[in-house]
């Protein structure tokens, strides 16, 4: 089994842990795009053409599925990559978690870029699954940039920033940008309240995962044999895990091999 993962950067390594964790035995095609990267800041039509290239290298890898694991992404580029890959190669988009934070009620912050923030994308997901909720949408400017270079001081100050505009009463958290992801407890601890409920958080790396394993009809198998390989693809060219996905937990369960030591990174 083959499943390629495209998004600019390291965004792309939460959904790649969730395949990982649940088929082991699944090689990995990781497609970046450091040249280009970030795309949140380009026009839609720069965006969709960095995707199919993202796409397209991975493609040649000859997945059985290719997730896009990047919100920007799937927000523009998806009709147009579906467009080219499907029906030979599933193409899977990646939504924020709005539906399922919804259904669990409560006030809703939704984290997300400025870009994405108020967008007609964002507003239409919120009139679709929450409409009857209370929600605030909380823009993070700099944060997917710091995440991305795995900054720590930067990372602090971004959450912090946005934990300042986000209301108190908030029981529910959104991560509507996959590089957030990575830094989820950091999220959590910035907001949880001295003596308030556990905040709930909410991303899309575990369903993204599991919709590419029912778009193949391909079973989970945690316990399989950890046979997978993975390959990096950066801007096209053949590469390795950068080091700074060593910061975070999924980029080290990517980076091990079957013995457990850490393989194929670059500094």
């Amino acid at each position: 089994m083959k499943i390629a993962l495209m998004d600019s950067g390291t965004g792309l390594l939460p959904a790649a842990a969730a395949v990982r964790r649940l088929r082991p035995d699944a090689d990995l095609v990781l497609s970046t795009d450091p040249d280009g990267l970030p795309w949140g800041p380009r026009t839609p039509g720069d965006v969709t053409a960095h995707a199919l290239e993202a796409a397209r290298a991975a493609a040649a890898h000859a997945p059985e599925a290719l997730i896009v694991a990047c919100n920007t992404a799937t927000v523009h580029a998806l009709p147009a990559l579906r467009a080219e890959l499907e029906p030979a190669i599933p193409v899977i988009g990646t939504v924020p978690a709005i539906k399922p934070a919804a259904a669990a009620g409560g006030p809703i912050a939704i984290w997300a870029t400025p870009a994405t923030t108020g967008s007609p994308y964002q507003r239409d997901l919120i009139d679709r699954f929450a409409r009857d909720a209370v929600v605030t949408g909380v823009p993070c400017p700099g944060l997917a940039d710091a995440v991305e270079a795995a900054d720590e001081a930067a990372i602090d100050a971004a959450i912090a920033a946005a934990a300042r505009h986000t209301p108190r009463d908030i029981r529910t958290v959104v991560l509507g940008c996959t590089h957030y992801e990575l830094v989820a407890e950091r999220i959590r601890a910035a907001l949880q309240q001295p003596g308030a409920p556990a905040l709930a958080l909410y991303g899309s790396a575990d369903a993204v995962a599991a919709q590419a394993l029912r778009r193949i009809g391909a079973e989970p198998a945690p316990a399989a044999a950890p046979t997978g390989g993975v390959q990096m693809i950066l801007s096209g060219r053949p590469g390795a895990l950068p080091a700074t996905a060593l910061s975070y937990a999924e980029g080290r369960l990517l980076a091990q091999s079957a013995d457990g030591a850490v393989v194929g990174v670059r500094g």
